[in-house]
């Protein structure tokens, strides 16, 4: 703008010299991600000459300089961007000694770079928190397809001599429950693991997180184990946002796989409520109750699931004390908390 607007009849003219280095000052900006020490090196000196050896218009804001500040506290590792912190001070009052040699704008130039800087290290904060959260995510994934098909995959195999022995056609059910269950593990695993090798400009896999739809067939699954699974869904049944159905799927996926490990359960039951601004999960089983449930990351995985969304979850003993229980809680109208 100093260049567009009219200046002071007393001021020198804008000269091309001035334009050059303007531009030559921000031109460096376009390799800031790939080398910001250089990139504000090359800004410092390009500043530099336009203050000694130009009288052209003056800006009221050090764009360039900012912004490579910026990326410097955003991007670069501990040691580059605490050295630049304590150089920024000198830097900063060489200039303004060079230009109006003010108090004002020397409290003014602190404040703005150090508020730069500050917002670097904001954004690298947050950035570190996103993808933490998404591994953690990643982690939860993985630990649900895996836990599930491996121990449905052990039941069977350890049932399997039995039933070769006793009855020849439970065998072969068996075996064919297994190969299922694999083929099924594998097949998510795939899709999870193309979405960490896409690029990030690519487009999302086609193949689609599991939903309530599943359902019925994951609990068929289930009762190959030997567990008796019934099924019951009340309220006005609906298609749930893709992110809210994987969590309801996921949900009771984690909750039997437990009941098949630990729980020594002959039944269960899974409970699926529409209510008018939420949806219940509930899996009940008559199992050894709590001392039965396990340990390790799946109960875990079930809250930070529910938290997500901005719901419940309870995880306990059964109505009376008998078997476990883990009742979710998702409110319909909220979507997945970042």
């Amino acid at each position: 703008m100093p260049f567009v607007v009219p200046r002071d009849p007393s001021l020198p003219p804008a000269t091309w010299t001035a334009y050059g280095l303007t531009a030559l000052t921000v031109l460096p900006l376009v390799w800031r991600r790939r080398a910001p020490v250089r990139v504000l090196l090359a800004i410092l000196a390009t500043s530099a000459l336009y203050e000694l050896a130009v009288d052209g218009p003056g800006q009221p804001l050090p764009y360039a300089g900012l912004v490579i500040v910026y990326t410097i506290a955003a991007l670069s590792p501990p040691r580059t961007r605490v050295a630049v912190a304590a150089m920024l001070p000198v830097i900063i009052t060489g200039s303004v000694w060079l230009n109006t040699r003010s108090a004002r704008e020397l409290l003014f130039a602190l404040f703005v770079f150090g508020a730069a800087y500050a917002l670097g290290r904001l954004t690298d904060t947050r950035q570190r928190y996103a993808a933490a959260r998404e591994r953690a995510r990643i982690a939860r994934e993985m630990h649900d397809i895996l836990s599930h098909a491996v121990s449905l995959m052990v039941v069977q195999a350890e049932a399997g001599p039995v039933a070769v022995r006793t009855a020849p056609e439970r065998a072969e059910a068996a075996f064919d429950a297994i190969s299922e269950t694999g083929r099924e593990a594998m097949a998510h695993l795939r899709g999870m693991l193309g979405v960490l090798r896409e690029d990030p400009g690519a487009a999302p896999p086609r193949a689609p997180q599991p939903d309530t739809g599943e359902l019925p067939a994951l609990l068929e699954r289930v009762r190959r184990s030997g567990l008796d699974v019934s099924y019951e869904v009340t309220g006005a049944a609906r298609a749930l946002p893709p992110a809210l159905g994987a969590t309801v799927y996921r949900v009771v996926q984690e909750a039997l796989t437990n009941t098949v490990k630990h729980a020594a359960a002959r039944a269960a039951t899974v409970r699926l409520a529409y209510g008018e601004d939420e949806v219940e999960v509930t899996v009940t089983d008559d199992g050894r109750g709590p001392r039965g449930s396990g340990g390790g990351h799946g109960l875990t995985g079930v809250r930070e699931r529910a938290a997500a969304h901005g719901g419940r979850a309870v995880c306990g003993p059964g109505p009376g004390g008998r078997g476990f229980r883990v009742a979710v809680s998702l409110p319909l109208g909220g979507g997945v908390r970042a």
